[in-house]
This record gives structure tokens, C-alpha cells and sequence, in this order.
């Protein structure tokens, strides 16, 4: 786990700022090095496998042909390693980058369908001049890149890299501004909020020479999800999503440096912490695994009831922290400066201080449930979406069984979600032309003055449906554009802010694939969400966690924080007003002051307006 930069074209000399601007991503060792034709490649480690010096980057291979910078683990290194010595190859080093780098001297860019892992990376082919960039199947690790006025291209692990390079302007995207004002969404395009940076996302990756770099990069997707259904009985698949999760998080373990855990209590992430510690018991390991854990004193979103119910089943050494909104306030510019653009709640203080916990006690490497709820349909607004599917495959028995299920279990309402259930069920044109006619803005209005920043009428991008089974679409949805591509920024800034880094067996392809291939039946039956998962982990997990009904995960008590303490919420919405230039409305504290007075219920605005203004000032950000 490590930060990389590289510039393409660059010709003056690498201030060293670039390099220690994130030295928090890898703490270890840091070299920058001219490999090519105006190519600097930059690296800063943090040391995970093969901790010598023998791992350390650049790296080359092929006596110096190919050059690389490499963030992130290929778990699978070892077998692919064994594959490659019977084919000729010699390694002289332990690590997992020399065995991208060996990957595609044999394969070329087909290398990539072979790693099980997470990654970016750039290689540089000095023979041919060729560059290779590319990330992992669902963006698990990030990578930038900019055109830089001064005529040279950058790519980067974190935006905040460019800042300091020559031609650096920081100026609002509007319309990726619009769409977090109004959604609270990030990372659901190749855009950011930073006019003229972009990302390359998860599946995706480039090509093209040093020697006549191209006005717009080639992205192209080399990884697309192709499911074949699975045509099983529940036990079958509970079975088969059991081994797929074992083996996922068996090779998560893979590392010469302490592991933990995050824990919070939920489905996912005990689920982890128990597999954790019966794979170490199998493999004679009687060390005590460490997990960490967020409480809060609001019993609405405590789950430390949970936490220990796992932690009295298994060796689990258990730390834990509280999460106060003083301290929220105080780390909250240095929490936006590592992750970049702003974030739509101060849930993420939480997973902040989480990780801050556990690189206090030297782990370096945390495993975490991200994903789940996404390849599962593990969020309440699934029900709805589920009911839809029934109700177009003319189940209306089992929709109707469904339907009181989820009422004596969650208290579902129908009624509440009627007009998300026709939504559903009606042809793509007609959707469409709700998406026109719906007034998708109209709420954000009264908070931002989106005009400033967007022309453009914006439907919303949660609705995406692309085929006849909703509720499979919307799990691609959440899974590659809506919810985990900023869960997954949000989560690499928090750790990599404390030199940590963080894994998700969640996001093993394989389980992924196997996940999206099941019906939605076996994801909500008879009113259980991720039924698959809760059987998969029968006799493993406590009952108490296995029978959970509600869904929080690191929550904060955002509500409660504000009515106790106003005044900071306010007077912090005041400094953001007044940055913002117009974009937030003076007339925002009225609304808030309404909301505080109970004659207006609490929304999201308020954080987002609070977070985007921080943001500007930090990062000098302006608007055109």
C-alpha cells in the first residue's frame, strides 16, 4: 500500500513537496526517479510484504525494461509466482510487485484477469515507450490523472499531488458540485469535483505512448461483470457463498505485518472477525486478533451490544473508541484535506477514528465489510425495489407473503414506497420520462443556488435501470457507481491518513460475481436481508448477530450533535455561506435555524453546505 505519482512530459525539476505531500500513504521510503524521456515515476512505501529493501519502488524487471509504481496487494502473488518460475521467470525479490511486473512481461495487459487483488499501477515499457495504467475491477485503489497547462500529464494517487505542481489551479467542476449538493454524490463519474482532473475507475485502464502522449487518454473497461445464473437450491448456495468468503478473506490475511479488524457489530464485518479467527485456529496461529470498534453514547446508533456479543465468542482482543462531535470540529479540516473533495456525513469521523485507534496500537494492515450490502441488496430501500421484480415476474403470491413479511419484521410500509414500486415496474420509456418530469433539485434549490454551477436539467442517478430484473440492476448500481465507488474513497483516505492499509473480502471478484449471479430471492426472503450470507454463516456467527434487523455501521449521531450544540453547526454553516461566494444561500440559516426549532425536519444539506465550504477554503477552490 503505498502513494505513486507519475509525469509524463514533465521538464523541470521534482519538488520535493510531491513526494511528502503523501508520505502518509507510505511512511517507509520514498524515491523519485527519471526513468525515460521526461517519465518521473514516484514512490512512497508502505511496507506490507517483503519488508527489505528488495521491495522498494520503482521497480524494474527484464534488466531494467519495465519500470513500475504500484499501490495496492495482488493477493494470489504466490500461485501466480509458482506459474511463472515453471515459465522461466526469476524473482529477486518476495514481493507482489515483482510479480505484476513479471505478469505482464508474459502476458501483456491480459495480466490483469489473472490478479485477485486490489491495485493501481503504471508501468512504463522503456524499449517501446509504452505506459500501462490501470486499477482494480471495483476501484479499491485510487488513480488520477491531470493535463497539466504547463503541457505535461500527471497521474496520482490522491488529487492533493497535483496541487503543488506547476500550472496548479484549483476550480469547481459545477456540474459534479450539483450532483453533491443534490444527491450527495462523488465518484459516480470519471469526473471530480476539480474541473479538469479525472480518475480512471475501477475496471478500467489506458494505453498509449510517452513518446506522442494523446490530448485525451484512451480509457478503456478491461473488466466487465458477465454472470451466468445460478440455477441451485438455497442450501447450495449458502454453501458455495461460505467457501467463496472464506477463501476470500483467507488471502487477506497474506502479510509481514500485524492485522486487524474493524468492527462494528453488523452482519458484514463479524462475519469477517469470525472467519479471521477460525482460519488462524486452522493454521495453529493462537495469536489474539485485535478488532476496532466505534461506541456512542446515543443508544439510537451504539452497537456495542452487538460487538461484544462477537467479541465473547472468539479470541478477540477488543478496542474501542468514542466518536465525539468536539473532536469531529476540531480534526474536521484535516479529515477533508486527506480525503480530497467533500463527503455527504460525518459517519466517516467514525471509520476516521477507528483508524486512527488502530494505527495508535501498530497494525498496519485492517480488514472491513465493505461491499456486502451492495452485491446483496443489504439496504432497506431494497424491499421496494424487491416487491417491484415480484410484481413483474407475476409473483403476486410470494409478493404478497413478502410484503407482510417485511411489515411484522421491520415495520415495512408499503404505502410508503408505492410510487418506488410503479416506478419499477414500468417500461424504460416511461421511466424516462419521469426522470424529465420529476423534480429531482427542487429541495437542494432552497439550500444552493445551483444555477451558478449547472445549466444542465439532472435526472437522478439512483433510478438507473437497464433490465428486467430491478433488483439485480440496482445492486450493479450501488456496486459501480451510486454508493461504493465514494465508500471506497472515503475508506482509502481514512486509512491511508493513518499509514494503514485497509482490505475488503467483500470485493473478491469471485464473490462478487457468484453474489450478482443469484436471484433476488435469495438475497430477501420472507422479510431477511442477505439471506444468503446469514445461512452461509450459521454455526459460525451468534445468533444475536444473525437475527440483527436494523443497519447502521459505523453511524455517528449527526441529528442529536447538531440540537445539543447549535451554535458550532451554525456558526460553521455561516463561515461556509460566506466562502461559497452565493452558492450557498444566506438563507440557509433560516432553514437551519428551522430545523432547530423542530418546524423543519433534518436533511443532509446542512452537512453537505458545512463540508463544501470547508472544502473550498482548504483546497482555495473557485468557481467560474
Amino acid at each position: 500500500m503505498c502513494g505513486i505519482l507519475c509525469l509524463i512530459g514533465f521538464k523541470g525539476r521534482l519538488n520535493n513537496s510531491v513526494d511528502l505531500i503523501v508520505s502518509h500513504r507510505g511512511p517507509d521510503f520514498q524515491f523519485s526517479k527519471i526513468i525515460f524521456n521526461d517519465v518521473i515515476l514516484s514512490h512512497s512505501r508502505l511496507s506490507i510484504i517483503d519488508l527489505s529493501p528488495a521491495g522498494h519502488q520503482p521497480m524494474s524487471y527484464a534488466n531494467d525494461r519495465y519500470w513500475m509504481v504500484y499501490n495496492g496487494e495482488v493477493y494470489n502473488y504466490r500461485e501466480l509466482r509458482e506459474e511463472l518460475e515453471a515459465l522461466g521467470h526469476r524473482f529477486k525479490s518476495h514481493t507482489d510487485t515483482e510479480v505484476v511486473l513479471a505478469s505482464y512481461a508474459q502476458w501483456g495487459k491480459e495480466c490483469l484477469h489473472r490478479f485477485n487483488g486490489m491495485w493501481a499501477f503504471i508501468i512504463l515499457d522503456t524499449k517501446t515507450g509504452m505506459v500501462f495504467a490501470s486499477r482494480d475491477r471495483f476501484g479499491v485503489k485510487p488513480l488520477y490523472y491531470w493535463y497539466s497547462p504547463e503541457g505535461f500529464l500527471s497521474f496520482a494517487s490522491e488529487i492533493k499531488q497535483f496541487t503543488v505542481l506547476p500550472g496548479w489551479s484549483s476550480v469547481l467542476n459545477g456540474q459534479r458540485a450539483h450532483d453533491f449538493l443534490t444527491f450527495g454524490l462523488i465518484d459516480h463519474t470519471r469526473e471530480t469535483l476539480f474541473k479538469g482532473v479525472f480518475q480512471i475507475r475501477g475496471g478500467e485502464a489506458v494505453v498509449f505512448s510517452a513518446l506522442n502522449v494523446p490530448e485525451t487518454l484512451p480509457v478503456y473497461h478491461w473488466y466487465n461483470l458477465k454472470l451466468e445464473r445460478f440455477q441451485g437450491n438455497r442450501e447450495e448456495a449458502a454453501k458455495k457463498f461460505r467457501d467463496l468468503l472464506t477463501d476470500a478473506v483467507r488471502l487477506r490475511l497474506r502479510s509481514d505485518v500485524p492485522i486487524g479488524s474493524c468492527l462494528s457489530g453488523g452482519l458484514d464485518s463479524s462475519s469477517i472477525v469470525c472467519l479471521v479467527n477460525d482460519i488462524l485456529r486452522e493454521h495453529g496461529d493462537e495469536s489474539v486478533q485485535k478488532t476496532f470498534s466505534a461506541f456512542s453514547r446515543e443508544m439510537r446508533v451504539d452497537e456495542s451490544q452487538y460487538i461484544k456479543e462477537v467479541v465473547s465468542c472468539r479470541n478477540i482482543e477488543s478496542l474501542s473508541v468514542y466518536p465525539e462531535m468536539e473532536d469531529l470540529f476540531k480534526d474536521l479540516d484535516k479529515i477533508i484535506w486527506h480525503q480530497d473533495e467533500p463527503f455527504d456525513s460525518t459517519s466517516i469521523f467514525a471509520q476516521w477514528k477507528v483508524f486512527k485507534l488502530a494505527s495508535q496500537h501498530h497494525v498496519k494492515v485492517m480488514l472491513d465489510g465493505q461491499g456486502a450490502d451492495e452485491i446483496l441488496g443489504g439496504y432497506h430501500y431494497f424491499f421496494g425495489i424487491h416487491f417491484a421484480g415480484l410484481f413483474i415476474k407475476l409473483k403476486i403470491l410470494t409478493l404478497l407473503q413478502e410484503v407482510q413479511a417485511a411489515r411484522q419484521r421491520h415495520g415495512y410500509r408499503v404505502t410508503n414506497n408505492i410510487g418506488q414500486i410503479i416506478y419499477y415496474t414500468l417500461p424504460g420509456i416511461l421511466r424516462g420520462f419521469c426522470e424529465r418530469i420529476l423534480p429531482h433539485r427542487s429541495d437542494a434549490e432552497a439550500w444552493f443556488n445551483l444555477d451558478l454551477i449547472s445549466k444542465c436539467p439532472v435526472s437522478s442517478p439512483f433510478a438507473d435501470v437497464s433490465c428486467d430484473d430491478p433488483f439485480t440492476d440496482q445492486c450493479y448500481n450501488r456496486l459501480l457507481t451510486t454508493n461504493l465507488p465514494a465508500l471506497l474513497h472515503w475508506e482509502d483516505r481514512n486509512s491511508m491518513a493513518f499509514s494503514i492499509e485497509s482490505r475488503v473480502p467483500f470485493l473478491d471478484y469471485r464473490l462478487v460475481e457468484f453474489s450478482l449471479s443469484l436471484p433476488a430471492e435469495h438475497k430477501i426472503h420472507q422479510g431477511i436481508t442477505k439471506k444468503v450470507l446469514r445461512d452461509a454463516m450459521t454455526g459460525l456467527l451468534p445468533e444475536k448477530i444473525l437475527n440483527r434487523k436494523d443497519k447502521l455501521g459505523f453511524a455517528t449521531p449527526e441529528e442529536e450533535w447538531m440540537r445539543r450544540d447549535p451554535y458550532i453547526w451554525r456558526r460553521a454553516l455561516e463561515e461556509s455561506i460566506v466562502v461559497s461566494r452565493g452558492l450557498i444561500k444566506s438563507s440557509a440559516l433560516e432553514r437551519f435555524d428551522e430545523v432547530i426549532q423542530g418546524d423543519r425536519p433534518f436533511c443532509q444539506h446542512i452537512w453537505r453546505a458545512i463540508c463544501l465550504g470547508k472544502w473550498m477554503r482548504i483546497f482555495n477552490v473557485v468557481y467560474k
